[in-house]
C-alpha cells in the first residue's frame, strides 16, 4: 500500500507538471523544435509529395510560425524511418509535439523498466535516473527521435533470449540512424553465423526491413533517390559537428570527406576482432554494451541527443558499481556535467560536447571491472 501510495502521488505530480508544460505548447513551439522537420515530412508523404523537398519542408515549417530568416530543419534519416513520422501527417504542429512527448516519454518509461529488469530487478529507483540523463532530456526538450534509438537497444536485449524474432524486429528503431550501429551491427551478423538459432534475430529484422520499405515505396516509390539527392544537397557532412571523427577530419583535411568515416572502419574491424576473441562467453548485456559505445564515439555524424542509445550502458554500470562497492562519483560528474551545459544552453552544435561519448564509455569500463579487479555482476 505504501508502495502504491507513493507511486500515485508522484503520477499525480507528473500529471499536473505535464498537463502545465503541454498547456504552454503552441504551433510555434513546435516549430522551433527538431520535432517540426518529423511533422513536416509526415505532411508531405501523407499527400504524396516529396518528404525531402527542401523548399516545401521550409515552406510548412514558416507556416507553422517558424521564423523565415531562421535555419531550416530537415528530416536526415533515411526513408526505412519515415514510419515514423508518417502518423504526424494526420495532425497539426500543436497536437502532434504533444503526441511525439508522450511518445517518447512513454518509450523513455519502458525502457527503463526493462533496463531495471535485465539488471535483476535491483531494490532502487537508478533506472529513474534516465530523466535526469542529458541526452534523453535534450530529446524531450528539442523532439529529437533519439529516445526510439534507446528503446530499439533495450527491446533488443530484453527480448533476446526468449524472442529473438521479435529481438530482431525490434532492429527497426536503431535503423532510424544506422551509423550510429555499425560496429554493433557488424558483431551482430558475425555472431549469427556462430550461434545457434539465431539466425531468428536476422530474420526479424529482415522482415521489418521489408514491410518499413514496402510502406514508403507504396507511399513514395522515388524515396530512396530523392533521399540521396538531399544527402547530396544538403550539406550535413559540412556542418559543425560535436564528434570525434568530425574533428580528425578538421585536423588532417577539412575537405576531404571519407576521413570523417575512417573512426567507424576501425570500430567495426576491432568489433569484430573483440567479438573473436570473446566468443565463447559472449554476453550482449556485457561485451555488447562495449560495442555499443565504442560505435558512438567513432560515429561520423552524431548529437548529443543521439547518445540517448548509451543510457542502459549507464545504468547497467551504475547498478554494478553499487553492487561491487566501486565509486559511483565519476558517473555523477560526467551526468552533471553534462546536464549542467545543456541547462546553461550551451549550443547543440558546440564544441564543448565533444567530450561525452568517450566519457560513458570509460564510465562503463570502469563500473564493469575492466580498470583493475572485476567486480561480480549485478545480472549474475
Amino acid at each position: 500500500m505504501r508502495f502504491f501510495g507513493v507511486a500515485f502521488i508522484v503520477l499525480t505530480g507528473a500529471a499536473i507538471v505535464f498537463a502545465a508544460y503541454f498547456e504552454s505548447i503552441d504551433n510555434k513551439y513546435a516549430a522551433d523544435r527538431d520535432f517540426i522537420a518529423y511533422w513536416a515530412a509526415g505532411q508531405l508523404l501523407d499527400h504524396g509529395q516529396n518528404p525531402y523537398d527542401f523548399q516545401a519542408v521550409k515552406a510548412l515549417e514558416v507556416a507553422a510560425g517558424r521564423n523565415p530568416e531562421s535555419a531550416m530543419f530537415m528530416m536526415r534519416n533515411p526513408p526505412d524511418a519515415l514510419f515514423i513520422a508518417l502518423p504526424l501527417g494526420f495532425t497539426g504542429p500543436r497536437m502532434g509535439m504533444i503526441l511525439w512527448l508522450f511518445v517518447m516519454i512513454g518509450s523513455l518509461l519502458l525502457a527503463s523498466f526493462m533496463i531495471w529488469r535485465l539488471n535483476g530487478s535491483p531494490d532502487s529507483l537508478f533506472h529513474l535516473l534516465g530523466f535526469a540523463f542529458a541526452p534523453c532530456l535534450a530529446c524531450l526538450m528539442n523532439g529529437q527521435c533519439g529516445i526510439f534509438l534507446l528503446l530499439g537497444v533495450v527491446l533488443f536485449l530484453y527480448l533476446l533470449s526468449d524472442w529473438p524474432y521479435t529481438a530482431g524486429v525490434s532492429l527497426l528503431l536503431c535503423a532510424l540512424k544506422p551509423h550510429l550501429f555499425l560496429p554493433l551491427g557488424v558483431v551482430l551478423a558475425v555472431w549469427a553465423v556462430f550461434k545457434a538459432r539465431s539466425y531468428r534475430v536476422l530474420a526479424g529484422f529482415g522482415t521489418a526491413m521489408i514491410l518499413s520499405c514496402a510502406l514508403v515505396y507504396v507511399l513514395d516509390r522515388h524515396a530512396w533517390s530523392q533521399y540521396a539527392q538531399m544527402i547530396h544537397e544538403g550539406g550535413a557532412l559540412s556542418e559543425p559537428i560535436p564528434a570525434l571523427s568530425v574533428e580528425l577530419r578538421s585536423l588532417i583535411s577539412p575537405g576531404t570527406v571519407w576521413i570523417q568515416f575512417v573512426p567507424m572502419f576501425a570500430a567495426c574491424v576491432w568489433a569484430v576482432w573483440y567479438f573473436w576473441t570473446q566468443r565463447s562467453n559472449w554476453n550482449w548485456m556485457d561485451q555488447g554494451l562495449v560495442v555499443l559505445l565504442v560505435g558512438a564515439v567513432c560515429t561520423p555524424y552524431g548529437w548529443l541527443m543521439d547518445e540517448a542509445m548509451v543510457l542502459p550502458a549507464a545504468l547497467t554500470g551504475l547498478y554494478r558499481a553499487a553492487a561491487s562497492r566501486r565509486s559511483v562519483w565519476p558517473l555523477a560528474l560526467f551526468a552533471a556535467a553534462a546536464l549542467a551545459e545543456l541547462m546553461m544552453n550551451v549550443p547543440i552544435k558546440s564544441r564543448y560536447y565533444l567530450w561525452t561519448t568517450p566519457a560513458w564509455l570509460c564510465w562503463y569500463l570502469y563500473a564493469s571491472g575492466r580498470f583493475g579487479r572485476r567486480p561480480t555482476s549485478a545480472t549474475g
